[in-house]
């Protein structure tokens, strides 16, 4: 029995073979997920759900002298964390606004302005925009119950008024082109 010798193209094709399994094999491997990453995954999102959950409770409390506080947070990404704000007709609020984010209030400027009844948002969006003087709060306006200073990224304000009568206000920010994305409703009761 002598030693059996391939020849050059046969040593190709096997080693082609050889190359293209160890690809297939590779490719895989590699692709798929393990069970332990998908398990992480979940669980990050749960808990980023329920973390959110949480803090949604706790923004609107009425105090024991029957003040409603309001915390109310925004950032660079031009929203606001409450879309209603439930109270009682002549109750006072005390509404506090941060804007968490970075970007300075000449760039991404952030106010809270409730609007009387009838008032359309467009309308006044359109006329503060034209108010930049004056924090986007048009000079004489009578379409406004109340609102914050205009803030800048890290900065906090306060303002206290009375719930108004019974009825649905809108509420927005004021800073040219916000108002399409940044406002919500005051129920009052």
């Amino acid at each position: 029995m002598g030693k059996q010798y391939l020849s050059a193209t046969q040593k190709n094709e096997k080693m082609k073979h050889i190359l293209t399994a160890i690809v297939c094999i590779t490719l895989l491997v590699s692709c798929g997920k393990s069970k332990e990453e998908k398990v992480i995954k979940k669980t990050k999102t749960t808990t980023v759900k329920k973390s959110k959950v949480v803090a949604k409770k706790e923004m609107v409390v009425v105090d024991a002298d029957g003040i409603v506080n309001v915390t109310m947070i925004t950032s660079d990404r031009m929203k606001f964390n409450l879309k209603k704000i439930t109270v009682k007709a002549g109750q006072k609020i005390k509404l506090t606004l941060t804007h968490t984010g970075k970007l300075d209030k000449r760039v991404m400027g952030h106010n809270v302005v409730f609007l009387k009844q009838g008032v359309k948002t467009s309308a006044f969006g359109s006329k503060a925009a034209a108010a930049k003087e004056n924090d986007y709060i048009p000079e004489g306006t009578t379409a406004v119950i109340a609102y914050t200073k205009m803030l800048g990224g890290g900065e906090t304000t306060t303002i206290e008024f009375i719930a108004p009568a019974a009825g649905t206000y809108d509420y927005i920010c004021s800073f040219p082109g916000h108002y399409g994305m940044m406002k919500g409703k005051l129920i009052v009761e």
